[in-house]
């Protein structure tokens, strides 16, 4: 997991003599401290990016920081003076560059700062150790060889520092071998490392607190810190980590540690054998409990990383880089060797996708299969769940001997809201073929009834009651809501119709509205009368009608229609009736009140009580025919052959329920059109239908008198052979002062001609009232009756006789009319011809206008009217007196003419007339069909 390559300093990379002394890396580059006092900066590549002379004399210690592009340096100017020592601290920004010369560059130096002072006396500085707080607050703690700690803090470019000193034992001067800061949130703490103690400062305590960790130490360079800041020392014996508590872990790694480090959640330890004296470097994962890299270096000046490499810097100038290997070769190499759970704790300390994790749970629990370790192999496959393809697992565990195994994934899939139907139906037949109770009722009813169902309704209920768990499958459908299929289970499987109707009574009006409609049938069937019931509290919002007239329109829309509720009486039209009559005393006002009306019209008029197909806009197929057939109807009536005049008790109960519902019927269609309606509380084509397909005539008389279809009425008293009846209904409905039609006494005539019996009674009383109303003439009359064989003259004689005296009477007068129409008629003539052929004199001396004596200038008219000019005006033409006359005659003629035009107003006064011939007379008469105006042709 762990591969390295050696590179060596030489040529343009490093120009000094001397090997580096104090090497760190950060910031993507490796800074380099020399006892020359130069300070280099390596690229990534090892190529110095450039240096610059720090210090006169050595570079004794260095660290970039991390958050700013700063450098900080411990070195020796080799200018020490009476008052001052010459180790100083400097701080160099490195964004910052000064030329000194035309071949060399220097980054410019913030701050130099005396370490040794009066009060903080020299000593062999052995550690140091820098923690940046908030920029640009620094920390720093330099450890001396008296077991002393010099503490600097603050912002150290502005010198706004403090200094204090911190002693790790009192009365001894073991040096400081290694330091390292802790932080934790607003607390600070430093641990410090002599060889024979570990001690912990808390900075945040005034004074600073010291405890002391252990007992022991080490020597220098076998100090680190860990990813989760515990101190890390390698004694010849193991490795021990520590805490702000006291020792922690310990790794017995025997051998003399020369490096101790920490890289990526790795351990790096370079050890020396005691026998060879050879070192080697070991990487330790710790997690896995394994060495993920060995190999033999020589002779390590520094251990540094940078740029995700290991860099050991070596006595001779080289420089060994050891990488880390990717994630695939490193899965790859465990996967070979078998190494599963150290590739599974791999891949989640790297924290790869939960995809990559899931393929190396996914070889691991194949490889644990393959050697027939079902249990642990399916403790694997389940960490798959939800990127591996349930499939992929189930098919390997099929085989009833692992149905176990398989039961525990699946309920795991179920768990996680991940299984599909199929999934479902496979762990409940699972269950049940384990005949394991206690486990279904926990996937059912989830132990206490309570929390979401991780499962699919539909297809648990399926598998239930397919297995005989009626209960379980009623309790998933109750506690999804699904009532229609908690329903379907009471009724088909368990036949408990009594505890079904009042599971829907505890429904809401619209859930129950829904199940009523699909069980409807099955209810109806064993329990008609309680399902009526329930169906009537629904749709009359519990039968309280002051709860319904008060409750708002919106209300009132929710409450369903008795209408939506008729299928399911497909089979008990009887019970179909009672409802809708109970409902309609209930409610008066209901919408649906017109279809409740053609639905009981069919219900009462049709001979054989059966569900009424009519009034149903969607019908029913043949197939419900067919079982209507082959069934009885529970309301106690059934359609079977009878052979005529073989009446039975059952028979005569049969005819008086038919008599009984058509009363209904004609009761129902008056009350639903009275004579304050203008238009009915039913479908009247419809109810004409009903009637006729059930030879109802009392119906139809009364369907067809309110439609003023008088003629349909005659026809139905024609089928009959009623004689009185149509006699008395053209009494009725012949009557024109009453507003009915006189004709139909003449279509009553031609039916007893066209009878071809002896009706002679019936005739003369027709006669009568066609004689009284004048509707047909005689020769009509007589032509009419002719054609009936069984008739004598002697029917008709008085009526003849009667005609023929009023006929004479008329005749006679118009005889006289002629005669004085004629007279005038000559008379004009002769006033014409004399106004034509003699003069004309006027004898008037006064004026007609202004009676007085009439003299010159005068006018006169040959009406024999004279006028003084002066009285005339501007109309000299006409005569004043005989204008209006005369006028009046011109209109009437023009009227006339406009008449002769109007073919339309012709035709309804010839059809409105008794005696069309006399219409015809009278346009003749005014000389208005005589005169016959002929078109232009073309337009001429």
């Amino acid at each position: 997991m762990i591969e390295g390559k050696m590179r060596r300093l030489t040529g343009s990379r490093w120009r000094s003599s001397r090997p580096p002394r104090c090497p760190r890396g950060g910031r993507g580059r490796v800074a380099v401290g020399c006892d020359d006092g130069t300070v280099g900066l390596l690229d990534r590549g090892f190529r110095l990016s450039y240096g610059f002379q720090a210090y006169a004399s050595s570079v004794l210690f260095l660290q970039q920081l991390k958050q700013r592009n700063v450098l900080i340096t411990v070195g020796d100017d080799d200018q020490p003076s009476s008052q001052s020592s010459a180790i100083c601290l400097k701080v160099f920004d490195l964004d910052k560059v000064q030329e000194e010369g035309s071949s060399t560059t220097s980054p410019f130096c913030v701050q130099i700062l005396r370490i040794f002072t009066k009060q903080f006396p020299q000593a062999k500085i052995t550690s140091f150790v820098v923690l940046e707080e908030a920029p640009p607050i620094l920390l720093i703690a330099i450890g001396l060889d008296n077991g002393s700690i010099y503490c600097i803090k603050g912002d150290i470019a502005r010198e706004r520092i403090t200094r204090f000193m911190l002693q790790v034992e009192d009365g001894t001067s073991s040096p400081i071998t290694g330091l390292g800061f802790r932080v934790e949130g607003q607390a600070h703490q430093l641990f410090a490392v002599t060889p024979s103690s570990i001690t912990l400062f808390s900075l945040h305590d005034h004074p600073p607190r010291r405890q002391t960790l252990d007992q022991i130490g080490c020597e220098t360079n076998a100090v680190a810190m860990s990813d989760r800041m515990d101190l890390i020392i390698g004694r010849p014996e193991a490795v021990y980590f520590y805490e702000v508590d006291g020792r922690g872990p310990c790794w017995a790694f025997d051998g003399e540690k020369k490096f101790v480090g920490w890289f990526r959640g790795y351990l790096l330890c370079i050890i020396e054998d005691q026998r060879s004296r050879k070192n080697t470097l070991n990487v330790y994962d710790l997690k896995n409990r394994l060495i993920a890299h060995s190999m033999p270096v020589g002779d390590v000046s520094h251990l540094v990383s940078e740029w995700g490499y290991i860099i050991l810097i070596m006595s001779d100038k080289k420089i060994l880089c050891i990488g880390e290997k990717d994630m695939e070769s490193k899965l790859d190499m465990l996967f070979k060797k078998n190494l599963y759970t150290v590739a599974i704790n791999l891949v989640q300390s790297q924290q790869a996708d939960p995809a990559s994790t899931a393929e190396v749970l996914r070889k691991y629990g194949d490889h644990l299969y393959g050697k027939q370790e079902y249990d642990e192999a399916m403790s694997q496959y389940i960490h798959t769940i939800g990127h591996l393809e349930p499939s992929y697992v189930i098919q390997k565990f099929l085989d009833a001997k692992r149905i176990y195994n398989l039961t525990n994934y699946l309920e795991k899939l179920h768990d996680r809201g991940l299984a599909s139907k199929d999934h479902t139906t496979l762990l409940l037949n699972c269950y049940t073929k384990l005949k394991d109770v206690e486990k279904l009722n926990h996937f059912i009813k989830d132990e206490d009834g309570v929390g979401e169902i991780k499962f699919d309704v539909e297809t648990a209920i399926r598998v239930c009651r397919a297995a005989g768990y009626h209960e379980h499958a009623m309790f998933v459908a109750k506690k999804a809501g699904r009532h229609e299929l908690y329903l379907k289970i009471l009724l088909e499987d368990l036949g408990r119709y009594d505890e079904a109707l009042q599971y829907i009574s505890s429904l809401e009006a619209n859930q129950a509205g829904l199940t009523v409609k699909e069980y409807g049938k099955i209810l109806v069937e064993h329990r008609p009368a309680e399902t009526v019931e329930i169906l009537l509290r629904l749709c009359t919002d519990g039968g309280d009608p002051m709860t319904r007239r008060g409750s708002n329109s919106m209300h009132l829309l929710m409450i369903p229609s008795p209408m939506d509720f008729v299928n399911i009486f497909v089979h008990s039209p009887k019970y179909l009736m009672q409802f809708l009559e109970n409902y309609t005393k209930a409610v008066k006002d209901s919408p649906a009140q017109t279809e409740i009306h053609n639905t009981l019209l069919e219900l009462y008029i049709s001979k054989d009580l059966s569900f009424p197909s009519m009034s149903q806009e969607n019908g029913f197929e043949e197939q419900n025919i067919k079982e209507r057939k082959g069934k009885e109807v529970a309301n106690g009536y059934k359609s079977v052959p009878r052979e005529k005049g073989n009446l039975g008790k059952e028979d005569m109960n049969v005819a008086k329920d038919i008599v009984d519902r058509q009363r209904k019927g004609l009761a129902l269609l008056k009350s639903a059109w009275t004579s304050e309606m203008d238009d009915p509380l039913y479908d009247v084509d419809l109810a004409l239908i009903i009637c006729n397909a059930n030879a109802f005539k009392d119906g139809l008389l009364f369907l067809y008198e309110k439609l003023k279809l008088f003629k349909e009425v005659i026809s139905c008293y024609k089928q009959a052979h009623d004689h009185e009846g149509l006699i008395a209904c053209c009494k009725k409905l012949g009557d024109s002062s009453q507003g009915g039609d006189p004709s139909l006494w003449g279509d009553l005539l031609k039916y007893f001609s066209e009878l071809g019996e002896d009706c002679s009674k019936e005739v003369k009383e027709v006669l009568t009232y066609i004689e009284k109303e004048d509707v047909l003439p005689p020769i009509v009359v007589l032509e009419t009756l002719s054609k009936n064989p069984c008739l004598t003259l002697s029917v008709v004689k008085d009526y003849i006789a009667r005609k023929l005296e009023q006929e004479s009477k008329l005749i006679e007068e118009d005889r006289k009319s002629i005669d004085k129409y004629q007279d005038e008629t000559e008379l004009m003539k002769r006033e014409i011809e004399d106004l034509k052929t003699n003069a004309k004199v006027f004898q008037l001396s006064k004026c007609t206008a202004c009676t007085f004596t009439l003299d010159l200038p005068a006018v006169h008219f040959m009406c024999m009217h004279s006028f003084h000019l002066r009285c005339l005006g501007d109309n000299e033409k006409e005569c004043p007196e005989c204008a209006p006359e005369y006028r009046s005659v011109m209109e009437a003629k023009q009227k006339l003419e406009h008449n002769a035009r109007d073919h339309d107003l012709f035709f309804r006064q010839l059809r409105g007339s008794k005696d069309g011939f006399s219409v015809v007379a009278d346009y003749f008469s005014k000389g208005i069909v005589s005169k016959t105006a002929i078109p232009p042709e073309n337009g001429r």
